[in-house]
């Protein structure tokens, strides 16, 4: 919660409430460097958020940026999703400017760019 709080709330000079009902109803993934927790996904199981399933608050903390740690978050969470709910596609709701990252991971956009808590996002699905 610190490190989500830390970049979508402080970093991105985004006021939200980031701790939702999801929460509760999600898996957790984690990347630990050092003792630290460098990033973080939610998976969220079809039904919450959207009727597939979900990956949500892919954040990785500003030290370990560029280190690849996002990439490899993000094949994990789709793997998770994979292991721990029913194949589905897997939707997500990105913030434009990671457009080509997702892409480059399978994500394929859908629909019109859309303003979130005063960010353009997408979404995208991984099939």
């Amino acid at each position: 919660m610190k490190l989500r709080n830390q970049v979508f709330i402080v970093e991105q000079n985004c006021v939200y409430q980031d701790i939702d009902n999801k929460d509760l109803e999600s898996y957790h993934l984690m990347c630990i460097v050092n003792g630290d927790i460098a990033g973080y996904t939610r998976l969220i199981p079809p039904g919450v958020s959207y009727d597939d399933a979900s990956i949500g608050r892919i954040v990785i903390g500003l030290s370990y940026r560029r280190l690849g740690l996002g990439r490899a978050l993000v094949r994990k969470s789709i793997d998770g999703c994979g292991k721990f709910f029913t194949k589905s596609p897997i939707r997500i709701s990105a913030q434009s400017y990671l457009c080509e990252f997702y892409t480059s991971l399978g994500f394929k956009k859908e629909g019109d760019l859309y303003e979130e808590d005063g960010i353009l996002h997408i979404e995208m699905v991984c099939p």
